[in-house]
């Protein structure tokens, strides 16, 4: 069973496992998600990266915009990788962003704006693995309109698999998956954090309230709850020093 992390460091080192495990069991389409207000992505994706230290010139890492592309380019100066914009505007064309060169792709932090481009990018990389860090693509709804946003959310937003996923949902509650984990509930009890469900799927807001209101255990391997200190606190204390 993988343990909660006790900082930012080790979460992204257990992403980076879980990312390599679920590539090396045929997933493509993978994603990362810490899901702080306080994180700045930058500093997440620089300690990610190594995760395709093996494929050197062969990945390329997207970013949602041209600003963003140009400021990785200048940071990262000597990356072996190649850095590109996903690019929204319709004069972009697709197919100079993907090249038969390319093995494996990095998108950093792309946003609901970003999707419909991500879709056609993703059409032209065909069965090459993705993996999405820190997507904030959920909101989809918000930017598109009626039955064309629905089916993009049902046909691309649903078939990434998160293979790595950490969210406080409040002071006393969290959320937790580790590939090739299930989904876990932990929530704090006397400064600890308790392991109280695992599911085999991301449960839905009702399923979570619905959990937590009954107090049910739905483990599946160990009658007696796994214990851990309260790291979910000292982690937010920690991104919120990054921030600062």
């Amino acid at each position: 069973m993988t343990e909660l992390p006790k900082s930012l460091e080790e979460a992204i080192a257990q992403s980076r496992t879980a990312t390599q495990a679920a590539l090396a069991d045929g997933h493509t389409r993978l994603q990362v998600e810490f899901l702080f207000p306080e994180l700045k992505f930058m500093l997440v994706a620089e300690d990610f990266l190594p995760a395709f230290a093996e494929y050197d010139s062969r990945l390329k890492v997207f970013f949602a915009d041209a600003g963003a592309a140009a400021l990785a380019r200048r940071e990262w100066a000597d990356a072996k990788f190649k850095i590109e914009d996903i690019g929204t505007g319709r004069a972009t064309a697709i197919e100079s962003k993907v090249q038969p060169e390319d093995e494996i792709f990095l998108f950093v932090a792309p946003s609901s704006v970003e999707v419909t481009q991500m879709e056609k990018l993703c059409q032209e990389i065909g069965d090459r693995p993705v993996v999405i860090l820190n997507p904030r693509l959920e909101d989809y709804g918000v930017v598109g309109l009626g039955y064309a946003a629905r089916q993009v959310r049902e046909r691309f937003i649903g078939s990434i698999e998160s293979c790595y996923y950490l969210r406080p949902v409040d002071d006393q509650t969290a959320v937790f998956r580790c590939y090739p984990g299930q989904w876990e509930i932990w929530v704090e009890t006397n400064d600890e954090y308790q392991k109280i469900a695992d599911l085999p799927k991301k449960p839905s807001g009702d399923e979570l309230d619905l959990i937590l209101i009954k107090g049910q255990t739905q483990t599946t391997t160990d009658a007696t709850p796994a214990k851990k200190p309260g790291v979910f606190k000292s982690l937010q204390r920690f991104l919120k020093a990054l921030s600062s």
